[in-house]
């Protein structure tokens, strides 16, 4: 049996929310944009989730937009901000997403000025240095980008302070909650933020379906041009049965949030114990003394004869893990977040991301496996003795 810690790439579908998805397939299949009774029941359907989106995340069903995933999303935020709201300015972080990162360059083609944030060896986020940017250029309409959790290394930034400098400073912000979301709570009606990204397969929904918070002070123009589709903001036919999935898969995260959260810590923490007890000169990436992201664990291993091949010995094990992001560790590139923290580029990084659906029975499991790969910390001793 297969021991599956890439959570942070996807989740698996929960069953409940295959049943709800499955439900409407068999039971709706008009256009939504349709005025005759099967497309008002389809529209409806989406509303009914939109409504669930917006409660859970104490936002308007007006600010709530389903788009096709976080990239989309923020792709949206950033780029609209730009073209409709007169942004000159975006001030992020070198630890961001590739799909903020990448973005990001090619506003900086067409004329935007960016700044970057200055991170720490844990990854974590300079205030004072945010706030110093923020200072500089007051008359330049600003875009401070920001993720609430590294999807590498798992170190959070604090919304609430970020939200408190652009609201002194006049910047709108804009945050990718892609990993965060369904795994903390979020209350938009008190924390004032502009932007708020989320994906569904990142909660046990289904891929290709996602959503953007959109503040009504900062209302953007269509990312996407067509029909009039999602309140006129996104053109083209609505993925209804993508959006049924994302709302229930939501909820029952948020209806389950303590319970998942107090079981995943376990896990980790039991992970961490073992490998710290079995393996030599074992570290872990990430602010794990403050606020990081539970659900991931970066764990740096020291160079030896397999360390290049270890991501492939584990999956040949059995044990489906990660090097970093799943847009790029296919390709066993360099992390760029890794980079930016200035971790040692000999010792090999694996990322073991988890769910509520794993146990402490494939924790000690994955550990009997690495020690059949790394060199444990029992057999050094008896070599030398």
């Amino acid at each position: 049996m297969r021991i599956y810690l890439d959570n942070a790439a996807t989740t698996q579908l929960l069953p409940a929310v295959i049943e709800a998805m499955c439900n409407v397939m068999e039971s709706h299949y008009g256009n939504p944009s349709s005025i005759h009774a099967e497309g008002r029941a389809m529209r409806a359907v989406i509303e009914e989730a939109r409504k669930k989106v917006a409660k859970l995340i104490g936002a308007s069903i007006g600010e709530v937009f389903f788009t096709s995933g976080g990239t989309e999303s923020s792709n949206m935020a950033l780029k609209c901000a730009v073209r409709d709201l007169g942004v000159q300015r975006i001030i992020s972080q070198p630890i961001e997403h590739h799909c903020v990162l990448h973005t990001l360059e090619v506003l900086e083609h067409q004329g935007v000025v960016v700044e970057m944030v200055r991170v720490d060896d844990r990854g974590r986020l300079d205030y004072y240095h945010l706030e110093e940017l923020l200072q500089n250029d007051l008359g330049t309409r600003t875009l401070v980008s920001l993720m609430h959790a590294n999807n590498e290394i798992g170190t959070m930034t604090n919304m609430e302070r970020i939200s408190r400098l652009c609201e002194n400073y006049g910047a709108y912000y804009h945050s990718d909650t892609v990993q965060t979301m369904g795994h903390f709570p979020f209350d938009v009606s008190k924390t004032k933020i502009h932007f708020l990204t989320g994906g569904a397969h990142k909660f046990h929904g289904p891929k290709g379906e996602g959503f953007i918070y959109i503040n009504h002070e900062a209302m953007l123009k269509p990312f996407i041009d067509g029909g009039g589709q999602e309140r006129n903001m996104r053109g083209g036919t609505e993925n209804v049965y993508g959006i049924v999935g994302l709302a229930k898969a939501l909820e029952l995260a948020c209806e389950h949030l303590d319970e998942h959260r107090s079981h995943i810590e376990q896990l980790r923490s039991h992970l961490m114990q073992r490998l710290k007890e079995e393996f030599e000169d074992v570290k872990f990436n990430g602010d794990l003394d403050g606020d990081s992201l539970y659900t991931v664990l970066s764990v740096s291993f020291p160079p030896s004869a397999k360390s290049d091949l270890l991501l492939l010995l584990l999956d040949i094990a059995g044990v489906s893990a990660s090097g970093g992001s799943a847009c790029s560790s296919g390709a066993e590139a360099g992390s760029h977040v890794l980079a930016a923290i200035g971790a040692d580029p000999a010792r090999k990084t694996i990322r073991f991301s988890f769910s509520h659906l794993n146990t402490i029975e494939e924790m000690d499991a994955l550990v009997e496996k690495l020690k059949g790969i790394v060199e444990p910390k029992k057999m050094e001793m008896a070599a030398m003795a």
